[in-house]
């Protein structure tokens, strides 16, 4: 028996050896240390030997079941970090080899035009602000002079949040009027504050239900329509050129008074009339007026002492006219094929 374990160590050994992969080890181990394996097979013969031998040759049948299990694993460990030298090798990398090129992105077209609105504003002396999406109705209404009733704020125009319509997402960049009078307080004050609104428009070539705002402020003494005409007409022509048609048409808005709308002369059609423009010839770009006395009485500004004028752009048409862009979905559709002309 001590012949037969030591023959079975030596063939264990030298088999281990010569094992090329984890699945030789797992099969030698199931044919040396399974239930049917050779030492197994021998360790059942221990009941025929004497009680004097069997302690002994117990003793060497364990030492040498634990030199075939250590034999193994540090097999294992062997074949294993040559397969991973192996895979290493294989998947060398070059790290000198340039890696791929990738496109550059750049400014959405949309961003483009304000970019270049704020440097025109900043230029006049005006301070940019920003402020919040989700406002309270008493912001976004009732300080601007449009009380409980008024069309503009029914729930068929408005994404009111509480159902006491007490919170909603904006419809205009105007509540930063309110916001910025009562934080700045004393005049002059010139701001300009961007930002998304929110209106329940049907889509289409000129609308959309969430698009971009600018709203303009200026409050001083001595303010007229004649600075708010001339300050618009500077944003326009230095846009779009010192050839830029530009109209202003009396308007209604409950936070200025008087009040009008700003036109820009359709750059696809010139004039004459189009899809774009809805055969109109012009495309609307903003809404002014005159800071109502009431809107400053209500921010702790003597009306009879200081007057102002305000104003809100639509940043898409801004972009439109600026880029000659006939569809304003395109602005929103994000085609890759679109902006990359920008």
């Amino acid at each position: 028996m001590k012949e037969q374990l030591e023959k079975i160590k030596s063939q264990a050994f030298e088999a281990l050896e010569q094992a090329k992969a984890s699945a030789d080890l797992e099969e030698l181990r199931v044919r040396l240390l399974g239930k049917k394996g050779e030492l197994t097979a021998v360790l059942k013969m221990m009941g025929k030997l004497s009680p004097e031998d069997r302690p002994v040759m117990g003793q060497l049948a364990n030492s040498v079941r634990a030199a075939i299990e250590e034999k193994l694993e540090t097999r294992k460990a062997e074949l294993a970090a040559a397969a991973l030298e192996a895979k290493l090798a294989a998947e060398a990398l070059d790290v000198t080899v340039p890696g791929t090129s990738r496109p550059l992105g750049h400014k959405h077209p949309m961003y483009i035009a304000l970019d270049e609105a704020k440097e025109i504003f900043i230029g006049m002396g005006f301070q940019i602000l920003e402020g919040p999406e989700v406002e309270l109705a008493e912001y976004n209404f009732t300080k601007l002079n449009t009380e409980e009733g008024h069309p503009a704020r029914d729930w068929s125009d408005t994404f009111y949040i509480k159902e006491d319509s007490s919170i909603l997402l904006r419809t205009q960049t105007s509540p930063m009027q309110i916001r910025a009078m009562e934080a700045i307080k004393h005049p002059p004050i010139r701001i300009l504050a961007p930002g998304r609104v929110y209106r329940k428009d049907e889509v289409d070539a000129t609308h959309s239900p969430m698009f971009h705002q600018i709203e303009g402020l200026v409050i001083d003494k001595g303010i007229t329509m004649a600075d708010l005409k001339g300050t618009l007409e500077t944003l326009v022509k230095s846009l779009y050129g010192e050839d830029s048609v530009v109209r202003f048409r009396p308007h209604h808005f409950p936070f200025t008074e008087p009040s009008c709308e700003v036109d820009v002369q359709c750059f696809k059609c010139h004039g004459a009339g189009c899809p774009t423009c809805k055969g109109e010839g012009w495309i609307e770009l903003l809404g002014a007026g005159m800071v109502h006395p009431k809107v400053l009485e209500g921010c702790g500004i003597d009306p009879r002492v200081y007057s102002g004028f305000a104003f809100g752009i639509g940043l898409e048409r801004m972009a439109m006219r600026r880029f000659q862009i006939s569809d304003l979905r395109l602005i929103f559709e994000n085609d890759v094929r679109f902006l990359r002309q920008f």
